[in-house]
This record gives C-alpha cells, structure tokens and sequence, in this order.
C-alpha cells in the first residue's frame, strides 16, 4: 500500500492485530509493513517511531471498554462493568500489560476511561481523593490479575520462537513445577484444579475479589444517621 494511501488508523488497527499475534517482541515496522502491504518507512511516515505506534496501538484498545450511563442504576454495577470490561480487554490484548512496564501509556481514549471511572465513585459518595484510592485499588486488583494470562502467552511465544513446539515444552516446564508442587501438602492438593497451571487462577477468582473489594468501599460510605426525636 503506498505511502499516500496509508492512514495512520490503518496502522494502529494492523499494529493491534499484530501485537495481539506476536507480542511487543513480535512487533516491528517491517512485519507491519508487510500486513499492510507497504514498505516499513511509509510506516514510519505515519507513526514516526515504534514508541509511538505502541503508544497509539495502547490507546486504541481502549475504546472497547464500556462506559455505563452514570444518572442510571448503582455505582456498584457501573464499576463492576468497567472492571470486568477492563479485564476482558486485557485478556484480549495481553500486550498491554507488557507496555505499561516499558512505555508510557496515555492518551485521549484512556483518559476518557479514567475521567468516568473517577466520575463512578465521586457519584457513589467518595471525596475526590477517595475516588482516586478506589479507582487505583480497583485498576491495580484488575492489572494483578491480567499478568498471569499475559506472562502464559509471553512465555508460550517464547519457547516458539526458535522453532519449538510451544506446547510440548510448556508441558516439560509444567511437569517439573508439578514435581516441586508435590512436596508441599496444600499445593499438592490442588494439582488437578484449574488454578494449577500456568499463570491460571482458581474459578471465579476475579468475581470473588472484586466483590470483596466492592462490599469493603461500600461499607465505608455506609453512615449512622441521629435517631430523630
């Protein structure tokens, strides 16, 4: 595709897909530039750099997060809708949790995400600097537990990259961890639970934690009123 017909959203939407596929150590402008169909300095003509392609490629994603109609329904349900979406994000780009480790990530679609975000727990009754401990509990509680399937899938291409099978060498890894696990009484209690494998969490882990996270924050905005005489 040549340089004068390439738009820059053309490359952010091949640079996710491509991240998606082969990780932040996958990406690089001749790779784009072959999905694209174009030579990988019409790449750089748009985007510039390959911090700044991530950084937009990091934005992007955000869109995808919903963003629930705050003068409708509870506080609660709205956060537990953009935390559940914010991990499904994650889930689908696993990139991302990679670049906040190496990149600045911000932008105007992630800055329209945190400014709602905020807006749910000054709605629920928080001081402003309240909603920003709550909006951080939540997000760090959500990163957590993004970092287990992000560390898999890093690690899964990993062990591709020279050409082995992925699978069959994750497997290896996983017996000797298993031989090691075995030793300890609870862990070895838990070898055939889904929580066993790598990077894995029990079932419903996620619901579980941030429901506790939840009941604790609406807990603190619970006050005694004066009985009325």
């Amino acid at each position: 595709m040549p340089r004068d017909t390439l738009t820059r959203d053309q490359i952010v939407d091949a640079a996710v897909g491509l991240l998606d596929d082969e990780g932040l150590e996958g990406l690089n402008m001749r790779a784009l530039g072959k999905r694209l169909g174009s030579a990988a300095t019409a790449v750089y003509w748009h985007v510039g750099s390959k911090s700044n392609l991530i950084g937009l490629a990091g934005d992007r994603v955000w869109d995808e997060i919903t963003l629930p109609d705050l003068s409708t329904g509870h506080w609660r349900s709205a956060a537990t809708t953009m935390a559940t979406d914010l991990q499904a994000m994650l889930a689908r780009h696993t990139w991302l949790v990679q670049a906040f480790g190496a990149y600045l990530m911000f932008g105007p679609r992630k800055a329209r995400h945190d400014d709602h975000n905020l807006a749910i727990y000054e709605t629920a009754g928080f001081t402003a600097a309240q909603a920003d401990q709550a909006a951080a509990a939540v997000f760090t509680f959500v990163l957590g537990n993004a970092i287990g399937p992000a560390a898999a899938a890093s690690l899964r291409r990993e062990l591709s990259r020279d050409g082995g099978d992925s699978e069959k060498l994750m497997d290896a890894g996983m017996t000797e961890a298993t031989e090691v696990a075995a030793q300890f009484p609870r862990l070895r209690a838990r070898l055939e639970t889904a929580g066993a494998g790598y990077g894995a969490a029990p079932d419903s882990s996620f619901e579980f934690g941030l429901e506790a996270i939840l009941d604790g924050m609406e807990a603190r905005l619970v006050t005694v009123t004066p009985k009325q005489t």
